[in-house]
């Protein structure tokens, strides 16, 4: 009977885990298969229920964090990423000493500062966005 559970234990983690994205029932598959083992050698179920509680344990603490560092998410973009690299009109006189300037990018308007501090861009210039601080895009004449 036991024999019975733990290989239902088993292939229902496998099938879980494969049918998920995300590691969840990896870890009780080796506890699984341990059990499995002892159950058909004739060995005590407090024995399987050790094993299985053991393995399942050490499969955890020991495989996670490589799976963890393996399964690095993808940095999530955010709306103001996709400005990055876009041509722009500035709509208003980019002078980063008196910290002052806009730019029309994308059909919106941001504050801008330039990328080279004493540069000063006329209102009506076209730009290329460079990079993005706090709330400020860092702009330079396109060339």
């Amino acid at each position: 009977m036991m024999t019975g559970i733990w290989l239902g234990i088993t292939i229902v983690a496998a099938v879980v885990e494969a049918a998920v994205p995300a590691l969840v029932s990896i870890w009780f598959v080796p506890g699984g298969l341990a059990a499995l083992i002892c159950a058909l050698a004739g060995g005590a179920v407090w024995l399987q229920i050790a094993l299985f509680l053991a393995l399942s344990c050490l499969a955890l603490v020991f495989t996670r964090p490589l799976a963890k560092r393996l399964q690095k998410p993808e940095p999530v973009g955010t709306n103001a990423d996709r400005v990055l690299g876009a041509q722009g009109v500035v709509t208003e006189d980019i002078d980063n000493l008196l910290a002052q300037g806009r730019v029309s990018v994308l059909g919106n308007s941001w504050a801008a500062r330039s990328a080279r501090p004493q540069e000063k861009i006329p209102a009506g210039e076209q730009v290329t966005v460079e990079r993005i601080e706090g709330v400020k895009l860092i702009v330079a004449p396109k060339e």
